[in-house]
């Protein structure tokens, strides 16, 4: 546990001082290099070997990132990345047919684009002003407080959870997929959440200028659902690691396993969350 808190605590110095790069080159680059271990983790997990093949998933990992911050200035969409991606992913397939199996790369494949795309997510958060326009309703603090409001629905779930579970769980959540998870530490988790989100809000909602979009109410229903989501990413996670009999994607993080380990209910949440930036905006605004 000690060891697990220390890098937890030098994990939150990394990200303080990633957030203070929000502004600079450093933050998409950053973020790139997370995608890209966790990329490289993921391929491991799926038993690919081919050199060629490993760079093309760092390539398109790492591109992914990038291209989200730079799309503006290349004029190419991301989409033809995955394209590209899967295309040459495929031939490689062709021509090691002996060791690479279609099941190992369509689950390489769909790691190293979905991953990179959704922590991509960051990217446009930071650009959301200039994005969602109608929702964002300044130019003020918007990105800073989402930012920190997707991380705290990944993080703080799983950390209240771990706790609440050591203290209280009784009822397991999903005993075979992840045997020391409850239901009361998933319940400890959604709360403990949401009030941290609510004390988030008012400090951003005292000190800054933030939508009226995002008042309190929409912070707790926010919340709540994305808090759900990451306890369903956290078990969708351990599911691929069981199927591939494996404790850890990695172990980069003493305490923690791998950058997925850490990731992977981030990657959900962000997407989620992304999700109901759009409809919201859609909804809001059906002629933007």
């Amino acid at each position: 546990m000690k060891k697990r808190l220390l890098t937890a605590l030098v994990g939150v110095s990394i990200a303080v001082g990633w957030l203070c790069c929000i502004g600079t080159p450093a933050f998409a680059i950053i973020l790139a290099v997370v995608a890209g271990i966790a990329a490289f983790e993921m391929m491991k997990v799926f038993g690919i070997t081919n050199k060629l093949f490993f760079v093309l998933g760092e390539v398109t990992a790492v591109g992914i990132v990038l291209l989200a911050d730079y799309q503006k200035y290349l004029r190419l969409p991301v989409y033809a990345l995955w394209a590209v991606a899967v295309l040459l992913g495929l031939i490689i397939m062709v021509t090691d047919y002996k060791d690479l199996k279609f099941e190992q790369v369509a689950c390489a494949l769909m790691s190293v684009i979905l991953i990179p795309a959704a922590l991509s997510v960051a990217v446009y958060i930071r650009n959301f002003n200039d994005l969602l326009p109608g929702l964002s309703q300044t130019k003020a603090n918007n990105s800073v407080f989402l930012i920190l409001f997707t991380f705290f629905c990944a993080w703080l779930t799983d950390g209240f959870a771990l706790f609440t579970g050591m203290a209280f769980g009784k009822h397991k959540l999903a005993p075979v997929i992840s045997p020391k998870k409850t239901i009361e530490g998933a319940v400890g988790g959604v709360l403990g959440n949401c009030l941290s989100c609510v004390i988030l809000w008012y400090i951003f909602h005292a000190n800054f200028s933030i939508s009226p979009y995002f008042n309190v109410v929409w912070v707790i229903c926010s919340a709540l659902g994305l808090s759900v989501v990451s306890i369903f990413g956290d078990l969708a996670a351990s599911t691929i690691k069981r199927h591939a009999g494996i404790k850890d994607f990695g172990n980069l993080l003493p305490g923690h396993g791998g950058i997925m380990d850490r990731f992977d209910s981030s990657v959900f949440v962000f997407a989620a969350f992304w999700a109901e930036m759009l409809i919201m905006d859609r909804v809001l605004f059906p002629g933007g």
